[in-house]
């Protein structure tokens, strides 16, 4: 070998340097106009027809109208208590304020995923366009009559009229209308970042775009219906939760039910007991009372938060410019134990540039570039563009295959290019002299070199380990039977990304790096990026069979993608993140779409969904906590003028039982808004194991649930006391 070439430096993460900040919608949480829709949707839900579909909370409304009935009993003189009229009203007034509140915590989130659709509903505007006859003549033509497969022009300062896919030109493009994002990003034919969305704006240069979507079935107007769904999917645990709400709803029912009998037979033997002429009445037996015992220790709190937090959760995401098709697969990521992570664009910058050409055997420099060039015809990868680049050769379209650029050199009809794909890994062109030069993936490369006879030349072994150690990836150049040398491609770990990963590791999760790169070169770029595993050399086949041994396992996987060979191993994956720049195929496989177009946004999808599950659990938690505050506020309250001994029940020491049994209905209700902002924002997310996780929930939502009650109920209680609303 003849180069004095050394190998450059190693892939190394960049220690220095600002994260660029993500992009992300800022909004105010409670906006008036929304509150406003939100309270009268509100009031509309407490249709029954509506209600009924929240078990829990529709119980409370029963709850309410039986009151009201026992009202109207006492105000006719067909009802007697103990207790004043006004006492009555205002428990029932408070029964029906907590209705209210759990409608309004599940209609401000509605509401606030709304004005998300209404967003997007601006960015869809009716644009002309300019079709391409089949003679390849022009037509202006209304964007809303473009179907699929029909071919499009957009040209510098043009709106893209519908989804579609870049099959001719590259061009700077304005996504901020979908993304909110200002800085535009480029657009090209072939590859993995050909996929164009409708509203947004050429700002440079013509591409030609083929439609990918009838009228009304465009990717905005999917997302819009997603966000503005008149009914809503529930997830499978937010279904199991209902179930078990519902559950707990039916056995405190059953409790409290047979509290009458027992309240009423206490009067009679303590009326016989005190020999009284009159029979002695106590809260027990009236049926309001009875009724704020129920409405009390069911799970109302979660079961008014419960929708709000699925809600919020999808709208959290999309927050993020992440499009969830349900919201099962936001509460999936919730659950993933194993990421898998492609090396190029997520690990590392993926800009890979060829840095040096290393000839061995006959070649020299100048011939291994010439050949590295032409052998790069068929290759429109952006490493494949280094190469003809770095070799000297300008893009340019082959007249033979138009749907490729590559390098501008004499050709004839004779000359065959063979473009780069997945499963071969490699690229390269069948000259008219019978030559054939092909350049890629070292172990493919000297495959195909041994089919024709020829041999391994000295040398290149020790090039590839010496690569390969340094985290650089060696790609082989073959001219016929002989290998002519090893063109070196360079990339830089992302800013952060080892921060990261740790964080995902911190969470449990099992981390895996994808990549084409060869055993060696991944296992140097895993290293440094912190992974548990990787996969070298993989093929879409590789990365399917891997996903679907995870899953044999019981493991929940995520995944993203962007290309068409990415399709499979998306719609394999339980959480499938597929890029907004990529393929038609890759948008479709996924149950996610990020519209930044940002491959480290899988990260932010566990914990999106994560943070759903811990708001979920933690106000659960809360909900069942809170219930014993409150069965020491209401049980002693029953049975006060007749089982006196209970007395020693009344911790709290409360004015009295009518006081006891509203401050406990008063705290009901007013948790309910206030919790609303915890079940909008999210609890705030940590990455931490589950077993840490689940200690922090007990230690805050768990022992907070019991304590804060207390403290609420007695403080009710001391200012309806201090200002004479009850007796």
């Amino acid at each position: 070998m003849n180069s004095t070439h050394a190998v450059p430096d190693a892939v190394k993460p960049v220690s220095s340097g600002p994260q660029p900040p993500h992009h992300e919608h800022r909004e105010p949480l409670f906006d008036r106009e929304l509150l406003r829709l939100a309270l009268r949707q509100s009031i509309i839900s407490l249709r029954p027809d509506i209600q009924w579909k929240n078990p829990v909370m529709f119980v409370v409304e029963i709850g309410a109208v039986l009151t009201f009935v026992f009202i109207l009993e006492i105000a006719f003189g067909i009802a007697h208590s103990a207790a004043p009229l006004t006492y009555f009203i205002a428990l029932d007034a408070w029964l029906f304020l907590t209705v209210v509140f759990a409608n309004f915590a599940t209609a401000i989130a509605e509401e606030r995923g709304k004005a998300q659709a209404d967003t997007l509903r601006r960015a869809r505007r009716d644009t002309s366009a300019s079709r391409v006859r089949s003679d390849g003549t022009f037509e202006t033509v209304s964007s809303v009559s473009l179907h699929r497969g029909d071919l499009v022009v957009v040209r510098s300062g043009e709106v893209i009229p519908g989804d579609g896919e870049v099959i001719e030109g590259t061009a700077s493009v304005d996504e901020s209308a979908i993304t909110g994002e200002s800085a535009p990003v480029i657009r090209d034919a072939g590859g993995d970042r050909s996929g164009v969305t409708g509203g947004t704006t050429v700002l440079s240069d013509e591409i030609t775009v083929r439609i990918s979507a009838d009228p009304g079935e465009t990717f905005l107007d999917r997302m819009i219906a997603l966000v503005e769904g008149a009914v809503r999917q529930r997830t499978p645990n937010e279904i199991a939760l209902t179930l078990v709400l519902s559950a707990f709803t039916l056995i405190f029912l059953i409790v409290v039910v047979p509290l009458w009998p027992m309240a009423f037979n206490a009067e009679q033997y303590m009326t016989s007991y005190l020999g009284l002429s009159e029979p002695l009445h106590s809260l027990g037996t009236d049926v309001p009372t009875l009724v704020a015992l129920l409405v009390c220790l069911i799970p109302t709190t979660i079961g008014a938060l419960l929708a709000a937090i699925g809600i919020a959760g999808m709208d959290r995401a999309l927050r993020a410019n992440i499009i969830a098709k349900s919201g099962k697969a936001v509460e999936v990521a919730g659950d993933i134990d194993t990421v898998v992570l492609d090396k190029t664009g997520t690990i590392t910058m993926g800009n890979r540039r060829a840095t040096a050409f290393m000839p061995v055997g006959t070649a020299d420099e100048n011939e291994l570039k010439r050949l590295a060039a032409m052998a790069s015809f068929g290759d429109i990868t952006p490493e494949g563009k280094s190469i003809a680049a770095a070799g000297g050769s300008p893009l340019a379209p082959y007249a033979g295959h138009p749907s490729h650029g590559v390098p501008g050199a004499a050709t004839d009809a004779n000359t065959r290019v063979i473009p780069f794909s997945a499963q071969t890994r490699m690229s390269g062109v069948d000259l008219a002299d019978g030559r054939s030069i092909r350049k890629g993936a070292p172990d493919a490369v000297i495959a195909w070199v041994h089919e024709r006879g020829g041999e391994v030349p000295y040398g290149l072994e020790a090039i590839l380990k010496h690569a390969g150690a340094q985290g650089a990836t060696p790609i082989a150049v073959a001219n016929g039977n002989e290998i002519a040398g090893v063109v070196l491609l360079e990339d830089i770990l992302k800013p952060g990304i080892r921060d990261r990963i740790q964080r995902l590791r911190a969470m449990g999760l099992y981390t895996v790096m994808v990549t084409g790169d060869n055993a060696l070169t991944a296992a140097t770029i895993a290293r440094l990026a912190g992974v548990d595993h990787f996969i070298a050399e993989a093929t879409p086949e590789a990365k399917l069979t891997y996903l679907r041994t995870e899953q044999a396992e019981g493991k929940l996987v995520a995944m993203m993608g962007d290309g068409t060979n990415d399709a499979p191993a998306l719609a394999q994956a339980d959480v499938g993140l597929a890029m907004n720049s990529g393929t038609q195929a890759a948008k479709e496989a996924g149950n996610m779409v990020d519209l930044d177009s940002d491959p480290t946004k899988l990260i932010e999808v566990v914990e999106i969904g994560k943070q759903l599950l811990m708001t979920r659990g933690a106000l659960t938690t809360f909900s069942i906590a809170n219930d014993v505050a409150k069965y020491f506020a209401i049980v002693p309250a029953l049975f006060a003028g007749t089982l006196p001994w209970l007395g020693a029940m009344d911790v709290m020491h409360l004015h009295s039982p009518t006081s006891a049994i509203l401050s406990a209905v008063i705290f009901n209700a007013l948790i309910i808004p206030l919790l609303i902002p915890v079940a909008l924002k999210g609890v705030r997310y940590r990455a931490l194991g589950a077993d840490a996780l689940l200690r922090r929930n007990l230690l805050i939502w768990g022992l907070g649930g019991v304590i804060v009650p207390f403290v609420g109920i007695k403080l009710i209680d001391v200012v309806m006391t201090a200002l004479h609303l009850v007796a």
